[in-house]
């Protein structure tokens, strides 16, 4: 589905679908995303690819998405985030 995540423009992005597969490098498509609310097992990949939206995420929610996986602190240096919620997913990381 990466035409999904072509929308240079939004801001807000959510995502209640089990059986959609895709992937978080998808969401480099939309550089202006200050939320993201993801609560599917279908997403796959490293939190390190929400580096490509550093500079505009507030808020990161991922729940239930097993197939995501990294480090929490890769997300640490982001200077706008406020929320960040990574329930019952692979992400680990040590303070």
């Amino acid at each position: 589905y990466p035409s999904l995540f072509q929308f240079s423009f939004l801001q807000k992005l959510k995502i209640r679908v089990g059986t959609m597969k895709w992937d978080l490098e998808m969401l480099e498509g939309s550089p202006l995303l200050e939320e993201l609310h993801v609560y599917s097992d279908g997403v796959t990949g490293n939190i390190n690819s929400l580096r490509a939206l550093k500079d505009t995420l507030t808020m990161v929610s991922i729940e239930f998405s097993s197939n995501v996986n990294g480090d929490f602190m890769d997300l640490a240096d982001f200077p706008h985030l406020k929320v960040l919620s990574l329930k019952n997913t692979a992400v680990t990381g040590n303070l």
